[in-house]
């Protein structure tokens, strides 16, 4: 039986939590952010779900200000952040655009030092 993956996260943060405080010398970071990506496979549809969440935690939309052209919404708990995200088709053509150069130039290191 597959368990439900809210119930698993969950369970999970609050290992984590009670592992970080059983345990002082381990380092940590500090900001931690939980992400979500809607599994849609239309802007139309992603931006909804995502102005749905902010609805749902109180908090506003960023897109104009996203350097990616992401659709954005968050909230804050201390250090600890939900981020729901929605990546628009422009901005994942525009990734692999840009990835699809990864490995053909390489830097002279010369130039570096």
């Amino acid at each position: 039986m597959t368990r439900n993956r809210r119930t698993d996260l969950i369970n999970g943060l609050l290992d984590l939590a009670a592992f970080l405080e059983a345990h002082p010398e381990v380092p940590v970071s500090s900001h931690v952010a939980v992400h979500h990506f809607p599994e849609h496979n239309n802007d139309t549809d992603m931006r909804a779900e995502i102005d749905q969440i902010a609805a749902c935690i109180g908090s506003r939309i960023e897109f104009e200000d996203s350097q990616y052209g992401h659709y954005v919404t968050s909230v804050c708990f201390g250090p600890v952040e939900y981020r729901a995200v929605a990546v628009p088709t422009a901005a994942r053509a525009r990734h692999a655009a840009e990835r699809s150069y990864w490995g053909c130039i390489e830097p002279d290191p010369a130039a570096t030092t």
